[in-house]
This record gives C-alpha cells, structure tokens and sequence, in this order.
C-alpha cells in the first residue's frame, strides 16, 4: 500500500502519547482481578480493555474533533471522515487475563483509507514499534533506546521462522492450508498477537498469516511491516482495507510472500 502524503511530526507525536498514556490506564490491572465478559462473537473483553479505548476515544475527540474514530469496544465516530484513528485497546485479551505478558495496544492513523501511521505498543514488557508510510520504522526497546527496523532476506519457507495463531482459530479449509505451511516452514511457532508481527519488522520472524482479524487489528500493522520492508496483505495478495475478509499474510520478502500465497490460494 503506498501513501506518499507527508505525516506531520505533531500527529506521530500524538500518536507516541497516546500509547504512553494507554500504557498507564492498562498496566495497572495487569495480573489483577478483573471482570472479564463474553462477547457476542465469545472472545473475552474486560473493564481495561474499555477504559483504554475510552481514554483514546475522548483524547482524539479533544485534539482532533474533525476526525474520525474506529475501536473495538465502542463502534466507530464520523467513519466517513477523511481522517481517521483506530484503536485495538488490548490486541490479545486472551493473553492478558492468563498473565502473559504478550500482549498489546494497536494505534493506527488514515488518511483517505490509508493507513500512514502505525503504532505496536507492549506494555507489559516496555517494547514499541513505530511505523510511518514513506520513513523508516523504529523499534523502542525497554531501555528507551530507539532502532531502525529492517525485514530480514528470508525468500523460502524451508528457512523461514514462521508464526500464526492457534489452529483452532481457522476454519476447516483454512486449517488445512495452514497445517501445510507449518510442515513447510523451518521454525512454525504459535500465537504471539501484534507481538508477531512488530519481530517480523525486526528481521526476528519471517512470516505470520492470520485469520479473522478486524480492521482494529490490522490496520496499526501494515505501516509498521511495511516501513521496515516487509509486504502485508490479504489472503489474494490484495492491500488490506476496511471490508477485507481478515485473512492476512505478513511477509518479509516478496518471494516469500508469493511462496505462502501458493499454499494459501490452493482450493
């Protein structure tokens, strides 16, 4: 996906402060007990995951009251507007209530459709990728110390570290195309969340295809792998956009993004 408008320094500074101040509303309930409902779809939402996306929610409304907001917990504000933040509060509620501590909040920017900012904040654990369309993505480690990202060379599935979710999570069909790029792969490893995708830009993994995810959880991703030279899309190949199916295929070369898609694309 390529976006060649110029993202003001104010708005990325925004965006770092957003998270910054995600991470203090999400922190302290973190190994605590929390309320925790069941969704419509049974995926599990707890108070945290709704105090961060109100926090995000009201902040964007304040600082920016012509855009538009997109959330997990709380639907979406002026959706047609040019401008556009989405928010996924807590990107891996299943690792949170079980105190792993991969887990994170997705922060991304549009404008026009386009995703020009995107935002993989890890709490827990004090990591932060920033990836901005057009410039390069930085890694922020738990130091405080800020590094370029870059995609490793990877082109075939016999050398790649390969991560998805839990097989349970794909349908029948899915599952089946899934098993064989796991026997294909050189290191297949499972879950992980956004965490995935941000050691993918650090040239740690290789790829990551998932299935089922929502805008909320992919949006704040495709700047992030692409700054660092990676190609994300869908399941055909195509950019990722507000009504795709949610199957997606992270990968850091071309040749291997081509050699999953084979496997993905077969009937």
């Amino acid at each position: 996906m390529t976006n060649t408008r110029i993202v003001s320094q104010s708005t990325v500074d925004f965006a770092s402060y957003l998270a910054d101040q995600a991470r203090l509303v999400s922190l302290p309930g973190f190994r605590k007990d929390v309320e925790i409902v069941k969704k419509n779809d049974l995926s599990p939402v707890t108070e945290i995951d709704r105090n961060v996306e109100s926090f995000v929610r009201e902040m964007v409304k304040k600082t920016y009251p012509t855009h538009g907001f997109l959330g997990e917990e709380f639907g979406s504000l002026n959706l047609d507007a040019e401008e556009l933040w989405v928010v996924d509060p807590i990107d891996g509620t299943r690792s949170f209530i079980t105190g792993w501590p991969i887990w994170g909040t997705l922060l991304a920017k549009l404008n026009g459709g386009n995703p020009e900012i995107g935002l993989i904040d890890m709490p827990a654990i004090r990591e932060r990728w920033l990836g901005i369309c057009g410039k390069t993505c930085t890694f922020e480690d738990s130091s405080g110390a800020r590094h370029d990202c870059r995609v490793s060379t990877c082109e075939t599935l016999a050398q790649a570290r390969f991560y998805t979710t839990n097989i349970l999570y794909f349908d029948a069909d899915d599952r089946v195309k899934i098993e064989t790029l796991l026997q294909s792969a050189a290191v297949p490893r499972f879950g992980g969340d956004c965490y995935s995708y941000g050691l993918l830009a650090s040239g740690h993994v290789d790829l990551v295809v998932e299935a089922k995810l929502e805008p909320y959880d992919y949006f704040a991703l495709i700047p992030v792998v692409e700054s660092a030279g990676g190609v994300i899309t869908d399941w055909s190949g195509n950019p990722l956009h507000q009504a795709s199916d949610g199957r997606v295929i992270a990968a850091a070369t071309p040749q291997l993004h081509q050699a999953a898609l084979e496997i993905l694309q077969q009937i």
